[in-house]
């Protein structure tokens, strides 16, 4: 099932998208997806509905924008140099652990929205990433309970200003969690649709170019190994988000560095969780 959010910033409606691939509206049944909504009980009963023959709701004309596809986040944690190769590509040796930040709550926006650069920004850098949504509440989960806490999955860009990541001190948290940084969705598509998280192709282009491509296949450190660990740390509440590392290609491995300016346009995805396009814009005093 793949469970949407659509309109305007702030005033988003809840939808799904149904086996033909059209959006319909569920503000009839629930008022937003968001914890309550996150629960397998709850999904069960979306999930009749929009395998319904004949579906009851309404279908939603023209192509609004889509937001981000869940709400009620009280944590977007990150996990950093998860795939082997993308160590490789930037000089870094292979974790024996996870290695945990966070980015910000409001760096969160639609999958189509612009990405704004930070003021005086050098190196901003594009990531294309899995990210995983918890459906219900989560402290200290074995590995093999892990996945039971999972409502879905979404693609996620994890914008970064390598610039503040990594040359003004020791934690990552600065050039991660600037405005606009953290497009998800299109979609939540719920983990019995998505099957095996650990098989998925993904992607990203810059300008038409090829930067990355890769799959899930080459994860360090798998999803459930990653809801547990994390688990171990923090409680994970329904609607948290834990985005889970980056395939190789992005702009700090290029030789030369290459770095986004305004006016470059981002496409990604990841298979069976659709597709982004983000286009990159100087700096705007909000």
């Amino acid at each position: 099932m793949k469970l949407v959010r659509y309109g305007k910033p702030g005033k988003e409606k809840p939808g799904l998208i149904d086996a033909d691939g059209k959006l319909r509206d569920l503000s009839g049944v629930i008022t937003d997806i968001g914890p309550d909504t996150l629960s397998p009980k709850a999904l069960a009963k979306l999930a009749k509905l929009a395998k319904a023959k004949v579906s009851p709701l309404p279908l939603v004309r023209g192509k609004p924008r889509f937001g981000v596809p869940f709400t009620g986040s009280t944590k977007f944690v990150a996990i950093g140099l998860n795939y082997s190769d993308h160590a490789a590509e930037t000089g870094s040796p292979v974790p024996k652990e996870p290695i945990v930040f966070h980015k910000t709550l409001t760096c969160m926006i639609g999958p189509d929205d612009d990405v704004m650069l930070p003021k005086d920004s050098k190196k901003t850098d594009w990531e294309v990433e899995l990210g995983i949504v918890i459906g219900t509440r989560a402290s200290y989960v074995s590995r093999k309970q892990a996945l039971d806490h999972v409502a879905g999955y979404v693609l996620v860009n994890d914008v970064s200003e390598r610039e503040y990541q990594l040359e003004r001190g020791p934690t990552w948290d600065r050039g991660k969690g600037c405005d606009t940084f953290g497009p998800i969705g299109p979609w939540l598509v719920t983990g019995d649709e998505v099957g095996d998280p650990q098989d998925l192709e993904m992607w990203l282009d810059v300008n038409g170019e090829k930067r990355q491509r890769g799959t899930t296949k080459t994860m360090i450190f798998d999803c459930a190994t990653l809801v547990s660990y994390v688990s171990q740390f923090m409680t994970l509440m329904p609607g948290d988000i834990i985005t889970t590392g980056t395939p190789p290609g992005v702009g700090m491995g290029m030789k030369p560095p290459q770095f986004l300016k305004p006016g470059d346009k981002i496409a990604l995805g990841i298979a069976g969780l659709g597709e982004q396009r983000q286009k990159v814009v100087k700096y705007k005093k909000s």
